[in-house]
Formats: structure tokens, sequence, C-alpha cells
């Protein structure tokens, strides 16, 4: 038997001696007191009472046991561990969260109730969900609401007992009796609170030796184990439940930075673990939100419902009946709300000020609800330059954080940007796969924190590299929100969870923003950002770095720009990222669901680059100058309007793009803006691409001949990084296309074919801030010193 030392009890060792020496009833088996004294003395490292000694001991060689450790036999198990095999109360655990966020979040076109709801869906996430474990009354008016539907919690739970809580979704354990109390206390907080959100949560016991050897079943003997996978492993029943192992054999040979499991004792460890358990809980939440009913608790399989009638006035998102309208000067404009947008909206308003005082509309309104304070994302990100010196400096330039604003509407936002915004929206790669090699509650809370923490001072610091606050200039709006002169942050994070990102920004500075986080992101998990950029990154647990094969990568495979120069993959996660930038007033519910289709893109093509050995970020992108340019199908549009069925085939686009691929793409642009190239013949060499190979290639020489300017950095930055041939031999180049064989794709039909990136350089020609562009930050300390102009 392997073991690793104990020194140091961690609080995924108290919540299950807590839920062991509570016993499977509602009522404690030892004495509350008793349970107390162990849950201090294992924080303190001190001598546990008598009576719960033994308890603690079988705790101790549940987490002592050796993550790689696999007993070949049943008998084996039973033989190593007969205290833990025989140990027959059963812990609980539940796992739940908000569904359907986005058509919550994003049901209101404005931008203070989107930020509102996303803020109320996470105060209740990180907030209200761990307070219900708590035993302390850090909230009176959630600790009201448990003693008053869910009194049996208060003593029965406490906050070693959250494996994690983030990203919308909370693991925990919990006695075996209060499985189906706690689940529906998740439920019922989440709904009472936005009335409109969808939320589910469910919950199961186990043994204590299933958390960490899987489901068994009663009687333990009658559990299949290694012997009979080992033998049943090909059949199709079994891959579907532990994964085709002699796929995964295949694709290793390739898939170099996967780790996957090559043998048929990694690939029955990996399941037979935790994972299996947290498996069936994700089952039985998909069932239940499905609408599948459980007998012991009352069903949830419905949304919320309001009454509505034809003739009655509907609220600002024209999804329920109004029962206020609001008049200037107590907002801006006319405002009809339901309760449930006014609480979005009251949240926003808190979210944008950082104050816990109720407006008079609210007031006036003589709703009940009363919420608490909430920390918006612009005062964590201040948080954040406080704890990095050297970030705030770059950021605020020598201006005073209590001057700035939070920008209003997305004008402001756009501002700094001749009325153009970018949504940004990102999400993790390869954590599925991750996840599938967890083998412990204690990784499952480690993965979850430094996925977590990654994520969002990635945000943070990606921001405070590409951003200065924004003095508003030349400012069209009726509401009168803010004044031209005023100073705002020119960014609006609408979320950051688990490994989502959704953002607001500038569209001159987005891709750079984008690039940075999906870069940043890796650093952090790898521990290479350097002390000072950001102070958490020595916080990071687990080890994220990719186990190289000897076999090297052949980076032409994954790269078009300057292969040889680009870095391998070294992390094994990543992000994949969509960025719309379009205009200012482009519905916002038409601009989210293009943006989901290039994360989309994005994400298929980090799936393909994965088989060549790359498992860094991607971004696709699009530039959307009128609202009308798209029907709704990205993939389609590109398809019918960007794709030449000539012979040889064209493409005229070549997103999505690595992120070596993107810095590439970046610095074509700022040569060509170095230099002055005429826009003129920016737009004549596009429009000619769609006449031919050789015409465009003509046509392209023709025009690099007659520069006045710019052509050695052309040749440099363009031709020679972007367009060489598939031979290395030829001195050529097939400027201003490249060529694809095909070689990442299944369905070769389409291939070979030419691509080029001249068309993405057209589009986002005048959406790159060149370096002599930055001068925001001296053009708001001018305006501090000189006043208005």
């Amino acid at each position: 038997m392997k073991t690793s030392n104990m020194e140091n009890p961690s609080s995924i060792m108290i919540a299950i001696a807590w839920c062991l020496a509570w016993g499977d009833q509602r009522k404690p088996k030892y004495k509350l007191e008793v349970l107390q004294q162990m849950q201090q003395a294992l924080k303190d490292g001190e001598d546990v009472p008598e009576e719960v000694r033994f308890i603690v001991e079988q705790v101790q060689k549940l987490q002592g046991i050796d993550k790689d450790y696999l007993p070949k036999t049943l008998d084996e198990l039973k033989s190593e561990y007969p205290d833990l095999w025989n140990q027959i109360i059963r812990i609980g655990l539940v796992y739940g969260g908000a569904t359907k966020i986005k058509p919550y979040v994003f049901e209101s076109a404005k931008i203070q109730d989107i930020r509102g709801a996303s803020a109320l869906l996470e105060r209740i996430n990180v907030y209200d969900i761990p307070i219900l474990f708590s035993q302390e009354k850090k909230s009176i008016s959630i600790y009201q609401w448990r003693h008053e539907h869910f009194a049996d919690l208060e003593i029965a739970l406490i906050p070693e007992l959250i494996i994690y809580s983030t990203g919308g979704n909370v693991l925990a354990f919990c006695p075996a009796a209060f499985v189906n109390d706690l689940a529906n206390a998740i439920e019922k907080r989440y709904t009472q609170e936005t009335l409109t959100a969808n939320s589910c949560a469910v919950g199961d016991t186990f043994r204590l030796i299933e958390i960490r050897f899987g489901l068994l079943r009663e009687p333990i003997e009658n559990t299949h184990w290694l012997d009979w996978y080992r033998q049943e492993y090909k059949k199709p029943l079994v891959q579907a439940y532990f994964g085709d192992l002699e796929k995964n054999i295949e694709n290793a040979k390739t898939e170099r930075c996967t780790n996957l499991a090559i043998s048929i004792d990694e690939a029955f460890a990996d399941r037979k673990s935790f994972n299996e358990l947290t498996t069936k809980l994700a089952i039985l939440f998909n069932q239940r939100r499905s609408g599948h009913d459980f007998y012991s608790r009352p069903s949830r399989r419905y949304p919320p419902m309001f009454e509505t009638h034809p003739y009655l006035m509907r609220d600002g998102s024209d999804r329920r009946s109004a029962v206020m309208i609001i008049q200037p000067p107590e907002l801006p404009r006319e405002s009809h709300f339901s309760e449930a947008l006014a609480r979005k909206h009251l949240v926003g308003n808190r979210a944008k000020k950082g104050s816990n005082i109720v407006p008079k509309w609210y007031q006036n309104s003589q709703l009940e609800w009363q919420n608490l304070r909430v920390k918006g994302w612009v005062d964590k990100y201040n948080s954040f330059l406080d704890n990095n010196p050297s970030l705030k400096q770059k950021y605020y330039s020598g201006l005073k954080p209590d001057d700035i604003e939070i920008a209003q509407n997305l004008s402001h936002i756009s501002n700094a940007s001749k009325d153009f915004i970018a949504y940004i929206y990102a999400d993790g790669n390869n954590l599925g796969g991750y996840i599938q090699k967890i083998r412990t509650p204690q990784e499952y809370q480690e993965f979850s924190k430094d996925v977590e923490l990654a994520t969002e001072y990635a945000v943070y610091q990606a921001l405070a590299k590409n951003l200065h606050p924004h003095k508003l200039y030349k400012l069209n709006d009726e509401e009168k929100l803010l004044e031209n002169g005023d100073l705002v942050h020119p960014f609006e994070i609408i979320t950051i969870g688990g490994d989502d990102i959704i953002l607001i920004v500038p569209a001159n500075k987005a891709l750079a923003i984008a690039k940075n986080i999906g870069e940043i992101f890796e650093k952090i998990l790898l521990k290479q950002v350097p002390l000072g950029e950001s102070t958490e990154s020595e916080k990071i647990i687990g080890d994220y770095k990719i186990k190289q094969d000897s076999k090297p990568i052949d980076l032409k495979k994954c790269h078009r720009y300057k292969p040889t120069e680009a870095p391998p993959s070294q992390c094994q996660l990543s992000t994949s990222i969509g960025v719309l930038i379009t205009a200012y007033n482009t519905p916002i519910y038409y601009a989210k669901d293009l943006t989901e289709q290039l994360l989309k893109s994005a994400k298929e093509r980090a799936k393909k680059l994965k088989k060549a050995g790359y498992c860094g970020g991607t971004v696709d992108f699009l530039t959307m100058k009128s609202v009308t340019m798209i029907s709704s199908d990205i993939k389609e549009f590109r398809k019918q309007a960007l794709t030449k069925n000539l012979k040889p085939k064209l493409k005229l686009y070549a997103a999505p793009y690595t992120l070596h691929e993107l810095g590439g793409l970046i610095s074509v642009i700022e040569v060509l803006q170095k230099a002055k190239f005429p826009k003129s013949q920016l737009y004549q060499i596009r429009n000619l691409l769609e006449r031919g190979k050789q015409t465009a290639i003509l046509n392209y020489r023709y025009f690099r001949v007659r520069l006045k300017q710019g052509k050695p950095e052309l040749q440099t930055e363009f031709e020679e990084a972007w367009c060489q041939p598939k031979d290395s031999k030829n001195r050529g180049n097939l400027a201003p296309w490249m060529y694809d064989d095909g070689a990442l794709e299944n369905d070769k039909s389409d291939y070979p074919l030419f691509e080029t990136i001249w068309r993405d350089v057209v589009d986002l020609y005048d959406f790159i801030a060149s370096p002599d562009d930055d001068i925001d930050a001296i053009e708001a300390q001018m305006a501090t010193t000189e006043g208005d102009l």
C-alpha cells in the first residue's frame, strides 16, 4: 500500500470527518459540542475528542491513499483497508447552480440591467450559497432566510463542506440526511432572489470508500473490478462508460500533449475514483433540469411563470407585465419595470456605484425585496491594481481612481474607438479532459481555485496592459448620464465565472486584449507570471505543464505565421475566444449570438490543432460595420460569400488564428499603418482576390513594386512571414496567398486550397491601435490640469 503523509489536515478531511461523525440521521450521532471541538481541533492541528478519534483515523487513512494507487482485486482493497470497507455511514454530496444563465443575463438590451443580472447571479453563487454553510451571522438577511425555510441546516453545515462554489455552480459535502434540504435550499435561493433565473440542484449519498474508489455495489463484492474490465473493455457499452481505450491509444501517437491513458489500468483508475461520483451527479443534474421527477423531492422542471395579458403594458424586456412606471427625473428616461427587471436594475445600479443606498424610485415602488451590497467588477479590478503597483501606474498614469467613472452605457465605451465596441467571449479548452483525470475531491477543489484565479487575473492584467481611463469627447448622450470631459473606465465586465469570460471593450484594443487573456491565462497556470504582475500567481497549486514527448512537434502544421519562431505548447489548459467588432448600437442579443458562433468556430479550430500537438489558445473574430451585414450564421456567410469554388479553391479569409498567428496579424497591420500604406491600394488588392489566384498574385506584385514607402516592411512582415510556399526549397512566395493542404482535416475533398489574411487585414485596419495613438493617459492627465477644452 502506498501512502502519503498527512501533516496539515485539509478542509476536505474536516468535511468528511464532520459527515461521518454526524451520522445518517437528522440528529447528530454525537453531541454537537463534540463535533465542533473536532472541527476546531483539526483546524488547529490538536488532538480530537476521544469519541470521534476512530472516525478521524479512518478519514486520515482515506486521505493518505496515494492518488495513483489502484488495488488489483477487491480482496486486496478489503485486506488493505478493512476499516474503510466496513464503514457503512453514508456521506452526502450535492451539486447544483444556475442554468440557462445567458437568457437570463441578456434578457434586457440595456447594459445596466445586464450588469445587474450578472452581479446578482455572481452574488448568489459566491456569497449567498457559502453563507448557507456558515454558523456565523455574517449576513442577517440570509441567516434569517435560512432560519425561516431551512432551520435544520443551521447546525448541520460548516464552511469546510464546500468543495467549490464558483462559475455558477457549487459542489459540497453534507450529512446524508440533509442532501435534499441542501439541494432545495440552493434552488430556492436562486428563484427567490432572481424570480426568473433557472436553477437546479441534485444530491446523493455515498460510502466513505467510494470517495476514493468510485461507485461500489451492495454488497461491494458484486462490483465489477479490474479483472472484469480487462476482458470487457472492447465492448461498446463498456467503451461508452470508460472511454474507447483503443482510440485513445491511437490518438496518443499524435496528441502528445493530452496525457491520455494508454493502458487499461490507467483508464480504469481514472473512472473508478471521485470522478465517478461527480459524473453520477452530473447525470442526475441533467435529468432534473430536463424534467425528470425525483420521488423524494418536489418537481422543479418548470421555470417561474408570471401572468400576463395582451392589454397590459409589458416591462422593458417585453417578457412580463409591468408593475411600475418610473418617470424622469428619478431615472434618465421613462422605464417600465416588472419586479424581476426592477431587481436587475437596482443591483446594476449598486454594482456600478458600489453603494448600498436604495434609490428613491425603488423606495417609492413599495417593493419589499432588499438587496445586499454588491461588489462590482470595477471594484474588484481596483483591488487587483492595489496589489499590483506597476500595473496600477500603467493603467491610471497618475490619475486618481476616485475621479474615474464607470461607463453608464455602450456609447461611453465606444467613444474610445470611433463609436465601435468589441464583444469578447472566452471559454476554456481541454478542461473536460483534464477533469476526467481528477481522482480526489482535494484535486477538484484545487483545480477549481486555480482556474478561477487564472481566469479572473488574466482579464485584469490584459485590461491594465492595454487600456487607460478615457476622456469623453464629442459625446452625443441624450440621457446626459455623463458629460464631455468626464473620465471613464472604457470597458464592461459582464461576467468572469469559472472558465467563462464575457467583456465589452473598445474595438481598437479588442484583439490585443483577447491575445493577452489567452497568453496570461496559460502563464498563470504555469506559474510563469513575474512577481509584481500577479501576486496571486504563487497560489496556483496544480501542475498544468505538458509532459513533452520525445518526438518533436511539426510546428508548420500548427502555425501559418513564422512557425519556427512559435513557442511550443506548454500548458494543458488554454482558452478559445470569439471577438465581434461592431457599432455600439448593434442589438445586444444579436451581438451575443454572433459572438457565441465565433467562439464555437475558435474551439473547433483548437480541436483540429490539438491533433498536431498544439494545445494553446485560438481566436476567431468578425468586423461588422453594418448590422445587416450577416443575417444569422457566420459559417454559412463565409461559405457563400468568402469562399470561391474556382480551381484551385480560394478562401478569402484565414480566421480562426492561434495566439501566435494573431500576434503576426496585428504586426502586419501595425507595419502597414506605420508605413502609411495607401488605403485605396489595400481595398483594391482585396477586391482583386475574387478574380482568382494568378490574377491576385499578379496585381499584388504590381502594387507592391509601385510602392513608394513600406515596401521592405511589407516583404518582411507579410510575404516572408505568411506566404511561404509548401516546398521550403522554393525561394519565392505566394503572396497574398497561403497554401493549405488540409493536413488537419478528416474530409480532404475541398483540399488543397489557398487562403489569405489580406481581407482580415483590411477589415481590421481601422481597429488596431498603433503605438503612436496610445496617448489616452497623457490626454487624461492634461485634462486634469488644463481643464476641458
